[in-house]
């Protein structure tokens, strides 16, 4: 069993920062990526931010491109989103996902990952 946590969620203000932490834990695996993905209400998870391992290939939905950064501790089997400049339609469950199988992209669908975090509230207020 693969245990995938986040923590870092919260409310700010629009204009502020969060940091989101992911951390994988469990059965012996290899991490070949790790992304972050988030779904409003009512609306379909998506894409945020990935990276892919091996290489760090990195992955930014135009939406955050700019404002938040991904980055990986290879040793702790973490990955950090870093949040600046958050508007209020950044408000969603974040989620991060774990991709054990090897591959030459950065996976950036939801099929392209098999472990899930619980996911994590961020809610930015106008």
């Amino acid at each position: 069993q693969v245990h995938v946590v986040e923590s870092g969620g919260g409310l700010v203000q629009a204009g502020g920062s969060l940091r989101l932490s992911c951390a994988a834990s469990g059965r012996t695996f290899t991490t070949y990526a790790m992304g972050w993905f988030r779904q409003a209400p009512g609306k379909e998870r998506d894409i945020v931010a990935a990276i892919r391992w091996g290489e760090s290939n990195i992955y930014y939905s135009d939406s955050v491109k700019g404002r938040f950064t991904i980055s990986r501790d290879n040793a702790k089997n973490t990955v950090y989103l870093q949040m600046n400049s958050l508007k209020p339609e950044d408000t969603a469950v974040y989620y991060c996902a774990v991709r054990d199988v090897y591959t030459t992209v950065v996976p950036t669908t939801t099929r392209g990952y098999k472990y899930w975090g619980q996911g994590t509230q961020v809610t930015v207020s106008s």
